[in-house]
């Protein structure tokens, strides 16, 4: 049996398709092996949000070569549609697909062999349906990542991903449904909504008049699914008309990752944000006012081209006062064909660091003061996997990392805890 191997970076969306294309290639006869092992394929797949993304591709190439000089290489993703070109122009790649029409990877790869040179690519924005490649099989997980969407129409400055994503492509309601249920019935007990600008689920299809609302209602109906969340979103999405809603669903997580990026409204209108730091703030109130013990969580982009010393303070001053639990931080990295990638006043690359830094410290001390808060009080765990130091961990509802001692297998069971010891980033727990 031929064996194939995947190496995945990149965002949640990514690791579904990973998956989603795993199993293609295990229903056309291969065996699937980690990323590391001898095998007769491996695919890429990529990310192209930052330049160091794109080198570990290339990298990665590199290495799995020398493992079996006989295999065929794939790349596939968002790198892929951006730039086919250039991985093409790699010596050991063989084949190139794109962001869409993944359903013939495995049809592709046994018309090829390691001497073959073959681009699938085409143009991302002349394609308007959903490309549906879901997730049938259980692997033993507790949790799954559901694609609801794909495409991007926002075009903030800095961001490649609508010109690798394409526009919005809405996934058919009862798509969606059929794989919750079928994972549902395979054990699952948690799904998280995911997509590439999920807060813009149903807008391509005028005729339903359908939107994430509605997806999470459904959703919330499928016996066995235990809990609901939603993978990164616009803050101005929570209408009050959202909240109001999201506040009858008992399965929905009270856990939200509103992406800001900046706490300075300057720099956010030169990101070509549709929000106000005012706004953002208003939002935070609002949902913390309605939602007892909600997390909030976010990302931040530090050093995007003209940020000054002033602008930083003022997004550093806007997070201390807002006290999120958690922030991604990430060093603006231009992107070609994009307009911060021409902007004056780039930052240098020293600086960004050190506001990086920063504003990581910051959010060890955000995740603590926010968990002191829970301390007393009694969470559910959904408890993933047991580690190596023989601890089981999991989540709580609010996102709160917990590892606990059992002396039975808990994976799989959603079970009530209370937190004893908060470290950097998780926290040691009890059955209670």
């Amino acid at each position: 049996m031929k064996k194939v191997a995947f190496y995945t970076l990149g965002c949640k969306v990514n690791q579904y398709e990973t998956e989603a294309m795993l199993e293609l290639f295990e229903k056309g006869g291969y065996e699937g092996v980690e990323s590391e092992e001898y095998a007769d394929v491996y695919v890429i797949n990529t990310c192209t949000v930052t330049h160091m993304s794109d080198r570990k591709s290339r990298q990665y190439i590199r290495r799995v070569k020398k493992k079996n000089p006989n295999a065929i290489i794939a790349v596939v993703g968002c790198y892929s549609q951006v730039s086919p070109e250039e991985i093409l122009d790699i010596e050991d790649v063989n084949l190139v697909m794109g962001t869409n029409d993944r359903k013939t990877i495995v049809e592709k790869v046994n018309e090829i062999n390691s001497e073959s040179k073959l681009s699938t690519v085409d143009d991302i924005m002349k394609v308007k349906e959903f490309e549906s490649i879901e997730i049938k099989q259980t692997n033993g997980k507790t949790r799954a990542f559901i694609k609801i969407q794909d495409g991007c129409d926002r075009f903030c400055s800095y961001c490649i991903i609508p010109y690798a994503r394409g526009r919005i492509r809405s996934r058919k309601l009862s798509e969606i449904l059929e794989e919750i249920n079928m994972l549902a019935q395979n054990g699952y007990k948690e799904v998280v909504l995911t997509g590439i600008h999920v807060a813009s689920y149903g807008k391509d299809l005028r005729d339903e008049k359908i939107g994430l609302l509605d997806v999470i209602k459904e959703v919330d109906k499928v016996e066995g699914i235990e809990r609901i969340r939603l993978s990164s979103v616009e803050p101005i999405l929570f209408t009050d008309e959202f909240v109001n809603e999201i506040c009858r669903i008992e399965k929905l997580a009270p856990h939200y990752h509103l992406s800001l990026q900046s706490g300075s409204t300057d720099t956010l209108k030169r990101m070509n944000r549709r929000y106000t730091a005012d706004e953002y703030r208003n939002i935070v109130n609002v949902l913390r006012d309605r939602i007892d013990d909600v997390a909030i969580t976010t990302d931040v982009i530090v050093g995007f081209p003209g940020e000054s010393d002033e602008e930083f303070e003022e997004t550093l001053e806007f997070l201390k006062e807002i006290e999120l639990m958690h922030m991604h931080v990430f060093k603006y990295s231009p992107r070609k064909g994009t307009p911060a990638a021409t902007m004056k006043d780039q930052i240098d690359p020293q600086v960004k660091q050190k506001r990086s830094d920063i504003i990581l410290e910051l959010s060890i001390e955000n995740f603590k003061k926010f968990v002191n808060n829970q301390i007393d009080k009694e969470h559910r765990v959904l408890f993933e996997e047991k580690d190596r130091d023989g601890y089981y961990e999991g989540l709580t509802d609010n996102y709160i990392r917990i590892k606990v001692k059992s002396e039975k297998d808990i994976r799989g069971k959603l079970l009530k805890i209370k937190i004893k010891e908060i470290c950097d980033d998780y926290c040691i727990g009890y059955l209670v």
